[in-house]
């Protein structure tokens, strides 16, 4: 089920934002095979646990031996896309370079997910989400004037930047292959997939609206309209009624529609003040309180949830948002799709929990699984 069933994708075990690609890969149909270290726990801890590594099958190769490449070439040769993650140059070094696996398979997608792409002065540099929103402009625009910048946690230079910008890259690469009949690489660099999300961003500062600080402008916290407001019980809501009829309404809702301090919106010589006013406001009732006043209106509100309640808000749970896989709960597939719905993703793998089952279905016979086995390439 999925409207990528049929597609064939060969993952070299890795983590963060090449699994993640994966992953949303086989949550929407296709069929993934991940190649996992022999000897070595499931890569990102508990295989039950991490969503990352759900909806695909494992087979436990050692590619640094010759028989283990050579399987790992076979499998390439049937796949329509591979991906990797390792720094530029290892998979070259195994021998599972992008010239071998295409010259094997004139029609595959390699993809490459890396920090800093595959050249540049930081290509063979090591680094996390936190350096690539460094560099690009992202971490020093979030965050408040008093606590500098702050970690978004890493999702918007690994899952966004990365795994969604490979995941976009890896399917256009496939459509073109399908007329083509030639394959290609994919390059994808978070420090260039942050930049296409900080587009907008970078469209205001180029039309003046935008300046180059924190907590200053209309998105970053500076506005007092467009932010996060504790309340009396400690607990946090959230307010963003940019448009000036939900502004508006914002208004209406807390009786300040006549107060001289919130009659011109975006006066911005005025949001410090309006913004203390306002926070005085909200603390003096609870989260729930404020609910009840809010919910389902058009003021552009939602309560500020912990991991641990978020799964529990009626709209998740209408939406399904949250689903149990192996007795822990989850995000659910996304997005959704009408006609070719996702099948409910699969438990992540034991690195090779599908040995036998995926060489045979991709092949392989019987004497050459002993003959991998032997040569202490193929590990149960």
């Amino acid at each position: 089920m999925g409207p990528l069933k049929g597609l064939r994708i060969l993952e070299i075990a890795g983590i963060g934002p090449a699994p993640f690609c994966a992953m949303m890969l086989g949550d929407m149909g296709a069929e993934v095979v991940r190649i996992d270290r022999p000897n070595v726990s499931s890569v990102g801890g508990d295989p039950n646990v991490n969503v990352n590594n759900r909806s695909r099958r494992s087979v436990a190769l050692d590619l640094k031996t010759h028989e283990g490449c050579q399987a790992a070439l076979k499998l390439a040769g049937q796949a329509d896309a591979l991906i990797e993650g390792f720094r530029p140059g290892v998979m070259e070094r195994l021998g599972l370079g992008p010239d071998i696996c295409l010259e094997r398979n004139s029609r595959l997608v390699f993809g490459r997910m890396t920090g800093w792409g595959q050249d540049g002065p930081l290509a063979d540099s090591a680094g996390h989400d936190i350096n690539y929103l460094a560099i690009t402009g992202a971490l020093h625009a979030i965050g408040t004037k008093d606590s500098g910048p702050v970690p978004p946690l890493n999702i918007v230079a690994d899952f966004g930047g990365g795994g969604m910008m490979l995941l976009v890259g890896i399917l256009a690469a496939i459509m073109e292959a399908k007329a083509s009949g030639k394959g290609q690489v994919v390059d994808a660099a978070m420090s260039d997939g942050v930049p296409l999300l900080m587009g907008s961003i970078y469209s205001r500062m180029a039309q003046g609206q935008w300046t180059d600080a924190r907590e200053a402008n209309e998105l970053d916290g500076g506005a007092y309209y467009y932010g996060t407001y504790e309340c009396s019980d400690g607990k946090w809501i959230s307010l963003g009624p940019i448009e000036p009829q939900f502004y508006r309404l914002l208004m209406e809702k807390i009786g300040l529609l006549d107060d001289p301090v919130f009659q011109i919106q975006d006066d911005r010589s005025n949001w410090l003040t309006a913004k203390v006013r306002l926070a005085e406001i909200v603390k003096s009732k609870t989260r729930d309180e404020w609910d009840k006043i809010f919910h389902g209106t058009d003021v552009c509100y939602g309560p500020v949830l912990s991991l641990k309640e978020a799964p529990n808000h009626p709209h998740n749970k209408h939406r399904n948002a949250f689903i149990e896989i192996g007795g822990y709960l989850q995000s659910a597939p996304a997005p959704r799709f009408s006609r070719t719905p996702q099948d409910i993703p699969t438990p992540p793998p034991w690195p090779g929990q599908h040995n036998d089952e995926v060489l045979q279905d991709w092949g392989f016979s019987i004497d050459e699984l002993t003959v991998l086995r032997n040569a202490n390439a193929l590990k149960d």
